[in-house]
Formats: structure tokens, sequence, C-alpha cells
């Protein structure tokens, strides 16, 4: 096979390809940088967070304070016989109102019936007997003066009439006291009210310390509760006032809330307080009385009575939910004027029906974030829209 004869290259060639070959990668670099800068997106603006905002209010608040009480009878009777016997019948329906003087059970009434009988016979020999000693009396009146009687037999018949004069008397005791016992074998009402379930059964012996039935007066409805030992100093010269009958003009209405959490509709008014205080738990009974006129309440019932004791004037209010605590600092979130946030650090008082009273730190007609607290932070604008759920100021309280 022949050598292959290798052709030098001209060094001018070499040197003319160099050059183009830079030109061209420079180009290729131009190329990429340029497309990639035309498919580069532009950052979006970021959009405001939508929050729920209220208007900080400015209000006389009412402080309520609450006890645990239980609902009693305004007047509770408790139906006992006054004799002995058999229970022939019950006149009232278990559970039903009665009224006053209403038949409420019968007794056997014929051995009380037997002793009047007794009792009026033994009457009236006695009558007779005195009888007969006024007409001795009046025969020998006569005849002592004639001296046909002795002055001693006129004076033993004195006497026999005096004595007969007191037997009498203690038969018409007798008869009254039979009458009374044929008269109680029917048991009456005193009061209009409620008559529990008898605990007795017809055909029972009953004796007077045997309870029949209690019946209660439920229209006014009495709520008994304690209250401690400095609320009472606190409110001692009012209750004075209320029961020397001058009760001052701005005392509060009380409010009754039942077991089910409903508030009662008839407020009540202040009653009357208990002669002393209870030196084991530091507290007195206090009565309260409500109108009852649909017979709601009965006797027994679990109450939780509420008056307002006190008034803060001229008080700020959030809703509870605007109001962020974080290891005792309590913050919240007030949007300005130009929709942006400002993080604030305030004092809280009392809470009153879902609302915080705010004392330092805000001021009238200011905006607070009520939902959407997890999306801001200081110095962040937002879309504000007006929270229509927040709760309303507390009313001022009624008077009685």
């Amino acid at each position: 096979m022949g050598a292959v004869t290798r052709i030098p290259r001209s060094p001018s060639r070499a040197r003319d390809v160099r050059p183009h070959m830079s030109n061209v990668m420079a180009l290729a670099v131009l190329t990429i940088v340029a497309g990639s800068g035309c498919t580069r997106a532009e950052p979006a603006a970021a959009v405001p967070p939508e929050v729920l905002v209220t208007e900080v209010v400015q209000k006389d608040v009412p402080l309520y304070t609450e006890w645990v009480g239980t609902t009693v009878g305004f007047v509770n009777a408790q139906i006992m016989p006054r004799v002995q016997g058999y229970l022939l019948k019950q006149d009232y329906e278990d559970g039903a109102h009665v009224k006053a003087d209403q038949l409420l059970f019968e007794i056997d009434d014929r051995p009380y019936k037997a002793a009047l009988d007794q009792a009026l016979g033994n009457l009236a020999q006695q009558r007779a007997n005195l009888r007969k000693n006024q007409l001795d009396v009046a025969k020998y009146e006569p005849l002592v003066a004639r001296g046909a009687v002795s002055k001693q037999s006129y004076d033993d018949a004195v006497q026999s009439v005096h004595a007969t004069e007191a037997q009498v008397e203690a038969a018409d005791a007798a008869v009254e006291n039979a009458r009374l016992n044929l008269g109680w074998t029917k048991i009456y009402s005193p009061i209009d009210g409620i008559a529990e379930i008898a605990p007795v059964q017809i055909g029972d012996l009953v004796t007077p310390s045997t309870v029949l039935t209690t019946v209660s007066q439920v229209d006014p409805m009495k709520v008994t509760f304690p209250i401690t030992e400095r609320a009472y100093l606190r409110f001692a010269d009012r209750i004075k006032e209320h029961q020397e009958g001058t009760p001052p003009p701005d005392e509060p209405q009380l409010e009754l809330i039942l077991a089910n959490g409903s508030t009662y509709p008839h407020p009540g008014r202040f009653y009357v307080a208990n002669r002393q205080v209870d030196q084991q738990t530091g507290t007195i009974l206090v009565q309260g009385l409500f109108p009852n006129p649909d017979r709601i309440l009965r006797p027994g019932l679990y109450a939780k009575v509420r008056a307002p004791t006190e008034t803060i004037p001229a008080a700020l209010l959030v809703p509870q939910r605007a109001v962020q605590e974080i290891q005792g600092v309590y913050r919240v979130a007030v949007v300005g004027p130009d929709d942006k946030v400002s993080i604030r650090t305030v004092t809280v008082g009392p809470q009153v029906d879902g609302l915080w009273i705010i004392t330092d730190g805000l001021k009238p007609g200011e905006r607070v974030v009520t939902e959407g607290l997890q999306k801001v932070k200081d110095g962040i604008a937002v879309r504000s829209q007006p929270d229509t759920s927040a709760p309303p100021a507390p009313a001022p309280p009624a008077q009685g």
C-alpha cells in the first residue's frame, strides 16, 4: 500500500478559522441569553388578605353578679289531720291547682258522730238536773221564811244549782269539742296553690302527725339564694331601705336563669334577707320574688339569679375573638383608615356577654380585626369587611 501524502495547512488559513469559531460561539451564547430573558415571568403583585372588622364601641356597661339558688313556694302549707281515723276519700287530683277552702280529704266520721250524740245527751241530762235544782230552790225559798224547811236544806239546794250550772257548761264544751272533731274529719285547703301527689292512700289510718299532702302557693314564687357576707355588707343599706318599705328608685330587677339555660321571661325583685349569717359558710340567705302567672315555676327548681351590681361608665368594648392572649399579654389588630394593620398591646377588664372591656390601648370608633387574625401582621395592608355577627353591646339594666 502506498504512503499517504499529508498536505500541510497553510498558517494563514488556521488563523482565519479561529476568529470565525469565536464569533459563532458568542452568537450562540447571546441567543440563549436572549431567549431565556424573553420567557422569564414577571413577579405578580401580592393580594391583600380579606378580614372582618368591627368598631370599638363606647358605652356604659352594667356588670352582673350571679348566685345559685332554689325556687320555693311563697306559702307551703303541710296538710295534716287534726283527728285520727281511716281515710275514706281523696277529693282532689294529685298535682292539681286547688282553691282555698276546697275539700281535699275525708276521714271516717262515724265515731265522731257517735261522740257528738253522746255529748249532746249528756248536755241534755245536765240541763235537766239544773232545771230540777232551780225548781227546788224556788220551792224552798218561801218555806224557809215560815220555818217549814231548814236553812241548811235551802243552802244545799242553792249549791246544787251552782254545781249543775258548772256541769252544764262542761257538757256544753264537750258538745263543742265533739262537733269540732266531727268537722275535722273533712280536710280543706287553707290556701290557693298546687297540691302535691298525696303520700297516703284510701284506707290508711291517719293521725294528727300524718302529712296528707302539701299545697304550695306559686304565684309569686320565692327564690332563695345565698350571698357572701362581703356582698351583704356592700348592699346592706339598700336592703334595709327595701325592708323598711321604701325601696330605692334605682333598684335593679332580678333575672332568673333556668336549668336549661333559658332566661325566665318575668323579671323579679328583692324580697327579704335572712336574720343571720351562716358562720360555717359565711353567707346569708336572700329571697327574691318572681311573678309566676303561668305556674311554670315549681318549688325545688335549680335557679341562677342574675342582677346588675355595678356600672362601668364609658367602657370600650370589642368582641372576645378580636383579642389574642399570648403568655398573659393581650393584643388586637387595628385596621387604620389606609387599611393597614397595626398590632397593639391592650389592657383588658371584665368580660360581658361575649365582649371584652378594654381599659387601655384603644380609642372609640377604631376598627379591630375579628376574623382573619392568623392572616395579618404589623404593617400589612388588608381588605376589610364589616363583621355583622359581632355581639351587640349590653343593654342597660331594667329598673325595679
